[in-house]
């Protein structure tokens, strides 16, 4: 049974200081290596977006890969890659990776869920691009909007990334909710305790 390497990402600094994001992935991979009894042996972070091609944690990462015999684990597809090029690529040179929320998919389906996620990326570039637009036509200070932009694609990443919590919670109450996740020591998405009024605030977006 091979040893794993870990790889995270996070796409911005503030996620990187956080924690947001990254606790999770770590989270879902270690409940991965240990259901399976395999040994995370190193672990790489990088904050960075995923459209890039040059990201050194992940060079070296793979390069660990390859010197050890190890397979790459990642918590979900997008964090490896959000292009598909880059996804194929990595599959023709041989690397040995698998994402923990689909660990069964073959290269065929890898290949759709990359094409698939890739789509999603171009359509929050171009929903961004309009929006700034817009902001522009307003006269709104595009520093200002671009930031309220990021904040809120943020917000809408973490709220997906709870989506299996809130899930198994259906059916219970907003402040049940809440008080569930702060005794779980789960961050919100701006890393601060849980009240009902997030909750709600949360569910919205998952229902959007």
């Amino acid at each position: 049974m091979k040893t794993l390497i870990a790889y995270y990402r996070v796409s911005t600094q503030k996620q990187g200081r956080s924690g947001l994001g990254l606790d999770a992935q770590r989270k879902a991979v270690a409940e991965y290596a240990a259901a399976r009894g395999q040994t995370i042996v190193a672990e790489f972070t990088e904050v960075e977006s995923g459209k890039r091609n040059d990201r050194p944690q992940l060079a070296a990462a793979l390069a660990a890969c390859k010197k050890q015999k190890a397979q790459l684990v990642i918590a979900k597809l997008d964090r490896l890659a959000r292009k598909l090029s880059k996804i194929t690529g990595l599959q023709d040179g041989g690397i040995d990776f698998v994402a923990c929320d689909n660990p069964h998919a073959t290269k065929f389906t890898i290949q759709i869920l990359g094409a698939v996620g890739e789509l999603e990326a171009d359509m929050i570039s171009k929903r961004t691009k309009e929006g700034l637009a817009i902001a522009k036509a307003r006269g709104v200070q595009l520093g200002n909007a671009k930031q309220a932009l990021e904040n809120k694609q943020a917000a809408l990443d973490r709220a997906q990334q709870l989506r299996p919590l809130f899930v198994a919670f259906a059916g219970q109450s907003a402040r049940a909710i809440a008080d569930e996740l702060n005794a779980r020591e789960i961050a919100t998405p701006t890393g601060a305790l849980w009240s009902a009024k997030t909750v709600i605030r949360v569910q919205e977006r998952l229902a959007a």
